[in-house]
């Protein structure tokens, strides 16, 4: 416990685990389902398991992990048959190391109004760094049983000096109050006080005193006179005026400026709605221009960010749909995984489907669970893409992330000569474009070895033979035919057979889909690579190669939906073009930062 330097009449520890109750009630806090975070990156289902199955017998628990990197977002569930159990569990593992770091345990609430009602929610600042979770809860739990107790802390972990208690009563929180405030924690005089959310605070800020006061949607016959009539009756008026245009004529908005600012308040407070012959005046503080910018700005974000963080995770996008499904045939096909809070097919203008829609469900387990059985279902005979809706902006964020940070990775070079280029497609004499190819990708590699991409045709024993983009863990593989020739193999392709270029043209999405359920994996990306790259061919010719080969990492039913839609395609190899133009531009602002493959991956989502 944090050393409190104050005489404080001693009182028993009470936590909600041993029976504390509100104000002598029934506890309503308990609970038989335990929230446990600050969790250590490696720690897994199993580690929760083996260590709160000691303190009884453990009907489920979860690690939390994100939908598409499946990496631990830190925090977990564990549910108990009974409340004694898990009361048992918060009182003895709270604060207990797991695999080195300790965790945080509190009741876990279906219903988050308890948690985001702020009641009996105390804010202690200027704490002392070495102060961590337990030592906060060691000093405030003499005061009542705690909901949740936290220390802020930065991205490496270390405390920013403040933190929050929450009690299950509002006795507690006060007492805490009043005996703890302004009283010394190791040394460091801390504050302890209500908690006020950051929109109450900015409200208070905004009540900061002035004179000049604004009014608008005034009638035009209002005058000066007016003006300092009405507002003259909440105290002395330096000044008064409706604001007029180059003609003289009113604007129908003014400005009041009164001697003290505590009239000019009062004058807010009693004008502000008030109704003048059928005109509801807006009354309130004058703002410079960048002052209403910078408020209008906040409350956009406010709410965007209010919305977003709304349907986090619970909001599921969809397409690849059937011309034939409607919302209702769609919240039907997705209502056995959980509620289904809306649901819409998209639609343009005409009101033809756009193939594509939204789920949103009540909970984040029942979207998880919605994408990962709907995802690459055949419905209506097609295979339906399903994913977490993401905002443009955050998936281009995303993206460019994820290449700023890519690395050049060690690459052979290639021991066989060059061979003629072929595009997937082409009659088999066409030597001109094999010249016009082979020229470029020979461009490509003297320009930039570490990216070099190959999409070769070569005279085989039985025809030619193409390749597709080298991606990550390439190897070296004999090309029949080609003396001494070794190709980088990407996505794993070694001793995969080639079909024949020349018959190799786009199949019917029907018939591809059918060939990919029958095929064996290794095969499965060569026949969407064979399907895929003419059409790329069409809209970028030079870097057809290297936009197939970012497109073949993405999901299967993504680019079964790519080879259906035109349209769609065409967005996905424009947005693939501008993540190799910005990385291009990188390179040319540092040489030597050279990447080593280009992916889409999951990132090109829509």
């Amino acid at each position: 416990m944090a050393q409190v330097q104050v005489q404080a009449q001693a009182q028993p520890p009470v936590s909600a685990a041993n029976g504390g109750a509100s104000n002598g009630g029934g506890n309503q806090f308990v609970s038989t389902s335990l929230y446990v975070g600050d969790l250590e990156s490696n720690v897994t289902d199993s580690h929760l398991y083996d260590l709160f199955g000691q303190l009884g017998p453990v009907v489920s628990v979860r690690v939390c992990r994100d939908l598409s990197t499946r990496r631990s977002l830190g925090y977990g569930y564990v549910n108990y048959g009974n409340t004694q159990d898990a009361a048992r569990a918060l009182d003895m593992l709270n604060f207990t190391p797991l695999n080195g770091k300790p965790i945080r345990i509190m009741y876990s609430f279906r219903d988050p109004s308890i948690r985001r009602s702020g009641t009996a929610n105390i804010f202690i600042k200027n704490l002392d760094k070495a102060i961590d979770n337990k030592a906060l809860y060691d000093t405030f739990s003499t005061f009542g049983a705690i909901l949740s107790c936290k220390i802020a802390t930065d991205a490496s972990g270390q405390s920013k000096g403040y933190g929050f208690v929450q009690f299950d009563n509002e006795e507690s929180a006060k007492n805490a109050t009043d005996k703890l405030n302004g009283m010394l924690l190791n040394d460091k005089q801390v504050y302890v006080g209500p908690f006020v959310r950051k929109q109450e605070r900015e409200s208070a800020t905004n009540k900061t005193k002035f004179n000049n006061v604004y009014v608008k949607n005034l009638l035009e016959s209002t005058t000066d006179e007016d003006l300092k009539n009405i507002f003259g009756e909440y105290g002395p008026i330096t000044s008064a005026v409706v604001m007029q245009d180059g003609d003289g004529k009113s604007k129908c908005f003014g400005f009041v400026n009164f001697e003290n600012a505590d009239d000019a308040a009062r004058s807010v407070e009693a004008l502000n709605g008030k109704k003048f012959d059928d005109k509801e005046w807006y009354v309130g503080k004058a703002q410079k221009k960048t002052e209403r910018e910078v408020e209008l700005k906040g409350r956009f974000e406010q709410s965007l960010k209010e919305a977003v963080d709304k349907f986090q995770g619970l909001n599921l996008y969809v397409k690849n749909l059937d011309d034939s499904i409607a919302d209702d045939k769609l919240r039907e096909l997705f209502s056995e995984f959980g509620t289904i809070t809306s649901c819409k097919v998209m639609r343009d203008p005409n009101g033809i489907s756009r193939g594509s829609g939204f789920v949103a469900f009540s909970t984040a387990e029942e979207a998880s669970r919605a994408l990962a059985d709907m995802n690459g279902k055949m419905v209506a005979s097609k295979p339906l893409y399903v994913a977490l809706a993401q905002r443009k902006e955050d998936r281009r964020a995303r993206l460019q992330a994820q290449f700023s940070q890519m690395r050049p990775a060690a690459m052979a070079p290639s021991v066989g000569p060059r061979m003629s280029m072929y595009p997937p497609g082409a009659p088999a004499g066409s030597a001109k474009s094999a010249a016009r190819r082979s020229s470029f990708w020979n461009r490509a590699s003297a320009t930039n070895p570490a990216t070099t991409t190959t999409n070769a045709a070569a005279d085989a024993t039985q025809g030619r033979v193409y390749r597709y983009p080298p991606g990550r863990n390439m190897a070296d593989v004999p090309i029949p035919g080609v003396p001494g020739g070794m190709l980088s193999a990407p996505y794993d392709m070694a001793g995969m057979p080639f079909r024949d270029a020349a018959v190799s043209q786009p199949m019917p999405i029907g018939a591809l889909a059918t060939a990919l359920a029958n095929a064996p994996p290794d095969q499965q990306r060569t026949l969407l690579g064979e399907n895929l790259y003419p059409l790329v061919d069409q809209l970028e010719h030079e870097m057809a190669a290297k936009v197939t080969g970012m497109l073949l990492e993405m999901d299967q039913t993504e680019v079964l939906h790519l080879l259906e839609s035109p349209e769609a395609l065409k967005a996905k190899v424009a947005e693939a073009m501008e993540v190799l133009r910005n990385v291009a531009q990188q390179q040319a602002n540092n040489p030597t930062d050279r990447m080593a493959s280009l992916s889409l991956n999951d990132t090109l989502t829509s």
